[in-house]
């Protein structure tokens, strides 16, 4: 039985978060023995791992005291060395962003991964020495693979380091496509009786630009259009946005959910997906939505222009403007899905590619 062992923060509701969920439960059930090395032991999706995978925690040292922190973190680096150092066949950062995550990896095996989950490029505005910092931070080169998300993340971090050209992968997010399929039979309390969009995501406005769907609906209200939007999900900015949208008059139109665990009822429910974000790695909102046949409307992140486009939904520019356009014609005219989406397929190219990266052999 081949040991694995997975990094991360922690496992808290999120987009991360939830496609890890879905690929350590893939594993542990095709007989790989899995520890998966959390920062926090915390998050709801935590009672949802297989109960046989093994959860550490490696939690720094925080003290505000620099000699008594770089202390306590040298001798917890120092113990996680002696303890597992090259004592997995494989082993994977899954939070691109956490230096300890990486650090656990790289310690682990030799066969090891840094998975990423934005297109660092346009993150940092197109800021090519940002991107070197923030890799070499991570020591990326002392990973022998680094699997991107989306091809156009692969091809911003190519065009930024093309040194490490020979070590990019890109492999997209598993996804449980009968799980979302039943637990969107969920029934909730909400009833629609206007034309529903849904938005499901953290509340930050520098990524997600949640603006832009208030901007949009406050224009679609003058319009004299009957439509809703609901928001799943919370953030730094939640309550900013709640601000905005009583000041633009939009209570009976707009609805602020919260988070929920089980979002696919109200995907379910909902006419159509709306994303207005500036950047994404791969939203895992898109393969959902195709799962549930939900038409999607997005602003031009990641892949969307080849997933996207003339198949399931519409792509817009990343202003208002655009956005309202093309949600007035939702509501107008609708919008048919002209090909149907296999989750089958979408996840065999997925297995095979993680299968040849846990065997050493991509």
């Amino acid at each position: 039985m081949k040991k694995i062992l997975f990094a991360a923060v922690h496992m808290n509701v999120g987009g991360i978060e939830n496609a890890l969920l879905t690929l350590l439960n893939y594993l542990v059930n095709k007989d790989y023995k899995i520890t998966l090395v959390l920062e926090e032991k915390q998050g709801i999706f935590l009672r949802d791992l297989d109960n046989r995978i093994n959860i550490v925690q490696y939690a720094p040292s925080k003290s505000n005291n620099i000699i008594i922190r770089k202390s306590i973190n040298l001798l917890k680096r120092l113990n996680f060395i002696l303890k597992y150092k090259n004592k997995f066949d494989f082993s994977a950062s899954f939070a691109t962003y956490s230096r300890v995550s990486s650090f656990v990896a790289r310690t682990a095996s030799k066969n090891n991964v840094l998975w990423g989950h934005a297109d660092y490029l346009e993150l940092y505005n197109g800021d090519k020495e940002k991107v070197k910092s923030f890799f070499s931070g991570l020591n990326y080169e002392k990973f022998k693979k680094i699997v991107f998300v989306s091809k156009k993340a692969c091809e911003s971090f190519i065009e930024v380091l093309p040194e490490a050209k020979d070590k990019v992968v890109f492999c997209n997010n598993l996804i449980d496509y009968k799980k979302i399929e039943n637990l969107s039979n969920e029934e909730i309390e909400e009833k629609k009786d206007a034309y529903t969009f849904v938005n499901v995501g953290r509340h930050d406005e520098q990524q997600k630009k949640l603006t832009r769907i208030l901007e949009a609906s406050e224009k679609l209200k003058n319009d004299n259009i009957n439509f809703e939007v609901l928001f799943i999900g919370e953030g730094k900015d939640t309550e900013i946005y709640k601000i905005m949208a009583e000041k633009m008059g939009l209570q009976n139109k707009i609805k602020f959910l919260g988070v929920k665990k089980n979002p696919y009822p109200y995907m379910k429910l909902a006419d159509a997906v709306v994303l207005s974000s500036d950047y994404e790695g791969y939203p895992v909102v898109f393969l959902e939505a195709l799962i549930l046949n939900k038409p999607i409307i997005t602003t031009n992140v990641a892949d969307a222009l080849e997933d996207i486009k003339g198949k399931y939904g519409e792509v817009v520019e990343k202003t208002t403007d655009d956005l309202y356009k093309t949600m007035k014609q939702f509501i107008e005219h609708g919008y048919v899905i002209n090909r149907k989406f296999d989750p089958e397929e979408y996840n065999r190219d997925i297995i095979g590619k993680l299968e040849k990266l846990i065997n050493n052999k991509m």
